[in-house]
């Protein structure tokens, strides 16, 4: 365990979030050190619940769980229950039946170990609204910049919304939060837009399958995301998953699969008015500004699937 690359997991746990940590939780090249919930698809008691239950049934190793931020800094909480369920995990009677979460405050946490840490030893994958991550760049700033890549599940990419026209969910439920990471001078902050999971990297029938019926714990994965795969027989016709926090975590913890991310100028849309939560992504470079983050718009679907199979023990 000692020469696994150290990471830190921020979640909102959603079904797609459950996925996403089954699928670190069985890549022996990382050690998940602490997951630290924060409120997003479900308030943060909830996720907290959801972040046992995804350990308990990975059956590997079981990393401290923490309670992060129950609120946004500014906006109203809008859960996402029409994408995973009330409980977020599809309403299949899922719940812990013998982890609990640490005592403790998951950002201080994190700040802790950060702080013990050496330089780039520890990695941030952040899956949910960028509340915790915030909170802990304005607590400590020295201490988030011994943090090695922060990567996040959130921004449009180079695409559209999935919450509106313009913005996608993690960012929209907390665009000043994600306006401070993104203004924070932090160096390697790599956004994984929504856009890296559509098209070819959306699971079809076919893979959705050979997920559930490959492994106890794909059926798991798979029967989670109940009522996203619900709405997407709407939403395109057919049975497709689009699974952002597995893409993200895929591209933190595989960037092999990576295809495209660059280094782009961005600003968060704080302003009251449509475009809230959108990020403006200078990919044309107008502004002659220095770019700040990274934007990940697109992965290698045959690696992303892959991996995916991998983590998830489907033979």
């Amino acid at each position: 365990m000692d020469r696994r690359k150290k990471i830190i997991i921020d979640t909102d746990c959603g079904s797609d979030d459950a996925m996403a940590i089954a699928m670190a939780l069985n890549d022996r090249a990382y050690e998940i050190i602490m997951c630290v919930a924060v409120s997003g698809n479900v308030h943060v008691d909830q996720a907290v619940l959801n972040t046992l239950t995804t350990i308990e049934y990975a059956k590997t190793y079981e990393p401290p769980v923490y309670k992060g931020c129950d609120k946004m800094l500014l906006k109203e909480l809008i859960y996402a229950h029409e994408t995973h369920g009330n409980d977020g995990m599809g309403d299949i009677g899922l719940a812990p039946q013998h982890l609990k979460v640490q005592e403790g405050n998951g950002v201080l946490k994190m700040l802790d170990a950060l702080r013990a840490s050496e330089e780039g030893e520890i990695d941030i994958v952040a899956l949910g609204p960028l509340t915790n991550i915030a909170l802990a760049i304005r607590l400590d700033y020295e201490a988030m910049k011994k943090a090695g890549r922060i990567v996040i599940m959130g921004t449009a990419g180079l695409g559209v919304g999935n919450v509106t026209p313009v913005a996608e969910f993690n960012i929209w439920q907390d665009a000043e939060a994600a306006k401070i990471v993104v203004e924070s001078g932090l160096e390697k902050i790599i956004f994984v837009g929504w856009d890296a999971c559509l098209g070819d990297s959306m699971l079809n029938s076919q893979e959705i399958e050979k997920i559930r019926t490959g492994s106890e714990l794909g059926k798991f994965a798979i029967d989670c995301n109940r009522c996203l795969l619900e709405m997407n027989r709407e939403r395109f016709g057919d049975n497709y998953l689009d699974m952002a926090d597995p893409s993200a975590m895929a591209a933190a913890l595989y960037p092999e699969c990576i295809d495209q991310c660059e280094k782009y100028y961005c600003e968060v849309d704080v302003s009251n008015g449509p475009s809230y939560g959108s990020v403006l992504v200078d990919s044309n470079f107008f502004s002659g500004k220095e770019p700040n983050v990274y934007i990940c718009s697109k992965l290698d679907a045959r690696k992303y699937k892959e991996y995916i199979y991998k983590t998830l023990n489907v033979n």
